[in-house]
């Protein structure tokens, strides 16, 4: 599967600062350190619908965590996934009456074009779920041979109290992490189970439903969590810098492919740093595809909104705050990205270089975005009200706010 274009990133002069970001694991900030390369996987979609503001937030979240890495002059080494078989998509398909691999070609090609009008940088590996299953096999065949696994009815389910480390990245209690499971797409009412909380590790054919070769474990699909640690295992190993994705990730998604990999591998963490996004509402309630309440990037795009301006209404909400959509969001984003553009116009103007250090200073302070979008605003009103002599300042602003931000001035 093949990702979206990248967006050149300009160059700035100086370097940047080491980004210190919040840990759902440790429950604080951490100082990430990474090495020459640093590593990132960020959980994809399921695409049985259109990437929503939800959506965006979270993977500008994590396109700023890859802009803080490039202006240290690291390189980034980023996966991420596409859960192109899942029961929502199969559930969607039936429901419209359509072939299930058409919509995921569908909704995936236009997930990548609203990234690429977005200009949210590319990974270097975007790796479907189908095509990972010859690599997924192999795990669920060695946990089982490993008695972290077992079978029920033919379906393979991973034993939770294999791993002694499981619960260090929620650190919920079982009645929440029941009822989560309940909640997002685990079975923990299912007779037979070990552990309520035990999650699928791979489904046995059902009538009617795609199914691939199990080798030993007979014919079937993979279960969400399993497919994320083979993609991540694969192609960035143990230890990696960051797990991203969305606040709704971090149990059980997050926790169970944690432990999948730290018992495959003997080794923990699975990653320093597990870093999620807060939950978009619209009208008091979490954006979803399950509720409906929906603002589709694609759908404002269509209706001439400047994919600059829905970029900056993401950026003015901390990454990690849930927020709520309102009518007034995206008026403020377009009329800012019309001051700023006005202000980069001019021939010459204030001095930029503080500027651009106090961009810098504001990302590398756990994504401080909103800070950020509050520096650049008082120098275009300094350019407003006195201008100035520096005939770099505008271009050098225009640089910082592309590499940094991700806006294209």
């Amino acid at each position: 599967m093949h990702a979206w274009p990248a967006s050149e990133v300009p160059a700035l002069p100086g370097q940047g600062r080491d980004l210190r970001i919040h840990d759902s694991a440790t429950g604080g900030l951490v100082t990430l350190a990474p090495g020459p390369v640093a590593r990132i996987y960020v959980c994809g979609i399921t695409p049985y619908d259109a990437t929503h503001m939800g959506h965006a937030a979270t993977y500008n979240a994590f396109d700023l965590v890859q802009r803080v890495w490039l202006d240290t002059k690291r390189q980034v080494h980023y996966v991420q996934n596409v859960t192109d078989v899942d029961d929502p998509l199969l559930e969607r398909a039936q429901r419209d009456g359509v072939d299930w691999v058409a919509l995921a070609e569908q909704e995936t090609a236009l997930f990548r074009e609203d990234m690429t009008a977005l200009r949210m940088l590319p990974p270097q590996h975007y790796i479907g779920a189908v095509e990972a299953i010859p690599g997924i096999v192999p795990l669920v065949e060695r946990l089982r041979d490993q008695g972290a696994a077992y079978e029920l009815e033919g379906d393979v389910y991973f034993s939770v109290e294999s791993d002694p480390d499981f619960g260090k990245v929620s650190h919920l209690d079982a009645a929440a992490m029941r009822l989560l499971s309940a909640e997002r797409g685990g079975d923990p009412d299912r007779s037979g189970k070990k552990n309520p909380l035990d999650p699928m590790l791979w489904m046995a054919a059902r009538d009617g439903e795609p199914s691939w070769d199990g080798g030993s474990l007979g014919r079937g699909r993979p279960g969400w969590h399993i497919e994320c640690v083979a993609i991540a295992l694969d192609h960035l190993g143990m230890g990696f810098d960051v797990q991203g994705g969305g606040s709704d990730l971090v149990f059980p998604h997050h926790e169970m492919g944690a432990s999948h990999a730290q018992v495959l591998t003997g080794e923990f963490p699975m990653a320093k740093a597990y870093v999620h996004a807060g939950m978009v509402a619209l009208d008091g309630e979490k954006m979803s595809k399950s509720r409906g309440n929906l603002v589709f990037v694609s759908r404002l795009r269509r209706d001439g909104v400047d994919p600059a301006a829905i970029r900056l209404a993401l950026l003015a909400h901390h990454y990690r705050r849930d927020w709520e959509w309102t009518d007034e969001v995206l008026p403020a984003a377009e009329a800012r990205l019309g001051r700023w553009r006005a202000a980069v116009s001019r021939p010459d103007g204030p001095s930029a270089d503080a500027l651009v250090e106090e961009i810098r200073e504001a990302l590398a302070n756990d994504l401080d975005a909103p800070a950020a979008l509050l520096a650049v605003d008082r120098w275009a009103a300094a350019q407003q009200e006195r201008g100035g002599t520096d005939i770099t300042a505008p271009g050098l602003v225009s640089r910082a706010v592309d590499a940094l931000l991700g806006v294209a001035l």
